[in-house]
């Protein structure tokens, strides 16, 4: 059982939880959103169960549909730096993008996190799809996904040779001399591609981990090659365990034939537990929350996720497939989670409202409603099949569903063996089990 292969687990924190109507559940808190203590709590909390990270998602733009939910947001690396100071061993993974940010500024707020962490920091490497985000940063519109995941390779290329500027014996500290320095260990990097441009060191010291741990979340051909060739653990949205293998089989042979070692690349989809004592109890408990959506925001959550108008069609009627386009072909995978979409629609030819209630959830991520065990099942069915390395835990309502979770459904993930009592490491990586560049 010592051999026995570990999952990994993170925290998805997002607002008053992953369910849609949360906010509107008194078992939720929603007043606590834009209080540092609200992630604080959270992320002790995944700390005493030993996960291996918590993870703030973003987007800089407000949503569209901030009426009829609770869609606010911190920026995450500040939050996070608060996150910092009062845990000792999680992980510390936050979003941001290559498309509206500056690889110097941005390398800079990583190593900061990663030394203000002693080595806890990861950075969910997203490109943006957003033609409301382009316009808070001055542009007319938002480039296309070649073009930004052009970008991003550039980007990646430039961050890390500024986390390298400084080597990681550039601090001598040599009182007695009087050389704080040694200059020779400084390299100022000079980066001329066609989207990025960087000339100078950064003002820290290399980040702890060397780099921060590198996320990525996205299943379409260009965000599978660009986790393929960069990412270290992958985010994404799986309903059915034989697509879940089939897209960990993908990725985990790109990353070898681009001679990486794909352990070294996890795999984590996103699962949202309802859990009650019985299973009856769960599925009750997930009707109370889908008895509290509204349709008005569900309609406009298809058109950010999907790009799906469905406004024209009663809440009874069967919704037509065709709507979705060429993503109703299995063989399409260009935009991701439109692909999700499509897939239970021609699985399952729901009604707009069953449709609406089968994504109020987790936009798209498995939602699962039983019992602890059935949970834990359900997870290690998952990991040892090949379908997944971990998960993405992304409670309903917080700080309740996790409290839960952790309490119920950890211990026993740990009596069956996959799951640690404590951490090994001292830094992120290290708790991963990936290697420090």
């Amino acid at each position: 059982m010592a051999d026995r292969r570990q999952l990994n687990l993170n925290l998805f924190i997002l607002s008053s939880g992953h369910h849609e109507a949360a906010w509107r559940h008194p078992a939720s808190m929603p007043e606590r959103m834009f209080d540092a203590g609200f992630y604080i709590d959270l992320a002790r909390a995944a700390e005493a169960a030993a996960f291996d990270a918590v993870f703030l998602a973003d987007i800089p733009k407000l949503d569209d549909n901030i009426e009829f939910n609770a869609a606010g947001r911190l920026d995450p690396l500040i939050t996070l730096a608060a996150v910092a100071g009062a845990t000792e061993h999680i992980g510390l993974i936050a979003t941001a993008s290559t498309t509206y940010s500056y690889p110097w500024q941005l390398a800079r707020a990583f190593a900061t996190l990663d030394h203000l962490s002693r080595g806890r920091a990861g950075w969910n490497i997203v490109t943006t799809d957003s033609p409301a985000a382009a316009r808070n940063f001055g542009l007319a519109g938002n480039p296309d996904a070649g073009l930004r995941y052009e970008r991003a390779e550039e980007y990646l290329r430039a961050i890390k040779a500024l986390w390298d500027s400084w080597d990681d014996d550039a601090v001598v500290l040599d009182r007695a001399a009087g050389r704080y320095v040694d200059p020779a260990k400084i390299h100022p990097p000079c980066v001329d591609g066609e989207h990025v441009k960087v000339a100078g060191a950064l003002t820290t010291p290399r980040p702890p981990q060397g780099y921060p741990v590198l996320v990525q979340a996205g299943s379409s051909d260009h965000g599978r090659d660009f986790a393929a060739r960069h990412a270290e653990a992958i985010f994404t949205a799986q309903q059915q365990i034989g697509d879940a293998q089939a897209f960990y089989r993908d990725i985990k042979s790109k990353a070898a034939r681009l001679g990486r070692n794909p352990d070294h690349v996890r795999i984590l989809p996103g699962l949202s537990p309802f859990i009650g004592s019985t299973e009856e109890e769960a599925r009750r408990l997930e009707q109370e929350f889908n008895e509290l959506t509204n349709p008005a925001f569900g309609l406009v959550q298809l058109k950010d996720f999907a790009y799906v108008d469905l406004d024209d069609l009663d809440l009874d009627d069967v919704v037509p497939i065709e709507a979705f386009g060429d993503a109703g072909d299995v063989t399409n995978n260009k935009k991701s989670r439109t692909q999700v979409y499509a897939d239970i629609v021609r699985r399952e030819r729901p009604t707009l409202r069953q449709l609406l209630h089968r994504l109020a959830g987790a936009r798209g991520h498995r939602v699962v409603a039983g019992t602890p065990e059935q949970i834990a099942d359900t997870m290690i069915d998952w990991f040892d099949h090949g379908a997944a390395d971990g998960f993405n835990i992304m409670p309903p309502y917080l700080p309740g569903g996790f409290e839960v979770f952790a309490e119920t459904v950890v211990p026993i993930l740990r009596e069956r063996g996959v799951f640690r009592n404590e951490y090994e490491g001292a830094t992120f990586r290290e708790n991963l089990g990936l290697d420090r560049p």
